[in-house]
């Protein structure tokens, strides 16, 4: 009786003349974590629920945030007393979560399991959770990852254990579809493979003129967080050099992390600190106001898949200059909108003082950048592209669900320890 109450409840809903999906969101990073994947998941829901669709977010506890919560929208987000290790990663559990999470699937009648982001242990596990239950899984990868480390090679293996029985994948830009499927040796799987960028909303981040300095200085905003692969590194050869050949520019520099240390050794060092405001990290709803002061916008990330970042700051109005890695390339034109770089200190230096150059005599139009990208990047469009994503995966559950055996087959192809350990694992 429970096994048939629990097939009417995960019934597909295609069936209904307005569909509604019930879908769960299932990351380890979340609210009040910020960041990139963070505000993804976020606007993601929203936008879904704008929709008419039921949507929940799946995350471990953050300190005293625990059990459920209510977030605008209105959004459920389920706060597991998970134990989370480093970097705000939960501790791998193998089967001690499934008892919880398959609680909340079946309470919250769920139809739709979309985990995030490949270093989440809850996201990953969730994978393996819904096929077990007969429940579709959707993935989204957010970085990219390399070949030749320890901690990369082992991650790589999990994906490839947790993708092979995911309905659909999604990348948020092309050069991260290229990633994953060399990591997670996804070849035989391109047809279930799909590119979405992220997006900003543009009501949020408009530019404002009034909010800069009138006395001829050039103000360089950073906001990321200070740690190594942001490439804090070098921004601390970066500020020294260009604040001594270009004497009218200043920085303003928001975020924090281990590398801001660093930096504030640097500006005293050099003693730089009336040009070089630090402003810690800023909450997501001051962003814009920072922007809004500033004249050209710097990231220096050593990888990237796409960032967000990169976007808001160009609804602002600012001229972007950044690192030419990763998916950067794809997220806006150039030269006229960013200025790509490569990841050195004399590069970033000769293109800074380019942008600077071209702010000083030609200043860009910001309602006219804040337009442009207005018209390129919509959540909304994110949100539609992935409801077609979620109704494909839906349909094709419903015409071809996944036997036991099929998924013990996926999982023996991997081969190697993986393989074995995943078959024993889905046969507890």
């Amino acid at each position: 009786q429970q096994q048939q109450q629990q097939q009417q409840q995960q019934q597909s809903p295609l069936s209904s003349s307005t569909p509604t999906l019930r879908i769960a969101l299932v990351c380890d990073f979340f609210y009040p974590r910020l960041g990139g994947v963070e505000m993804h998941i976020w606007s993601l829901a929203q936008l879904l629920i704008r929709q008419g669709h039921k949507v929940i977010v799946i995350t471990h506890a953050y300190g005293d945030r625990k059990g459920v919560r209510y977030l605008p929208g209105p959004l459920k987000v389920y706060y597991c007393p998970l134990v989370p290790m480093v970097d705000q990663d939960c501790l791998p559990s193998f089967t001690v979560s499934l008892p919880l999470l398959r609680w909340i699937w079946i309470r919250e009648r769920i139809h739709i399991v979309h985990a995030h982001q490949a270093t989440s242990t809850l996201g990953n596990e969730s994978l393996v959770y819904a096929s077990t239950l007969q429940i579709p899984t959707v993935y989204t990868d957010h970085s990219l990852f390399g070949f030749n480390d320890v901690a990369s090679l082992v991650l790589n293996r999990v994906l490839q254990t947790t993708l092979s029985t995911a309905n659909a994948i999604i990348c948020v830009s092309y050069t991260c579809r290229d990633n994953l499927v060399l990591r997670a040796r996804l070849d035989h799987a391109l047809s279930r493979t799909t590119v979405i960028p992220n997006a900003v909303d543009p009501s949020k981040f408009t530019p404002d003129p009034t909010q800069r300095t009138t006395n001829g200085r050039i103000k360089v905003v950073v906001i990321s967080r200070l740690v190594y692969r942001k490439g804090v590194d070098l921004l601390v050869g970066i500020i020294p050099l260009l604040c001594q050949q270009l004497p009218q520019v200043d920085f303003c520099v928001g975020g924090d992390g281990s590398k801001r240390l660093a930096l504030e050794e640097m500006v005293e060092r050099e003693r730089l600190q009336e040009r070089v405001e630090f402003l810690g990290a800023v909450p997501h709803k001051n962003v814009r106001h920072v922007l809004a002061t500033g004249h050209v916008f710097l990231n220096c990330s050593l990888t990237e898949s796409f960032c967000i970042a990169l976007l808001e700051a160009a609804s602002c109005g600012l001229l972007v200059v950044s690192t030419n890695v990763g998916g950067v390339p794809e997220v806006l034109p150039t030269p006229d909108v960013m200025l790509l770089a490569e990841p050195n200190v004399p590069s970033l230096v000769e293109n800074l003082k380019i942008a600077i150059a071209r702010q000083e005599e030609h200043p860009v139009d910001p309602w006219e950048m804040h337009n442009r990208v207005k018209k390129m990047y919509s959540w909304s469009q994110v949100a539609q592209e992935t409801t077609t994503v979620y109704h494909k995966v839906l349909a094709e559950q419903e015409r071809n669900p996944r036997t036991f055996l099929q998924r013990m087959e996926c999982y023996s192809n991997i081969g190697g320890m993986a393989g074995g350990g995943a078959c024993m694992l889905a046969l507890l």
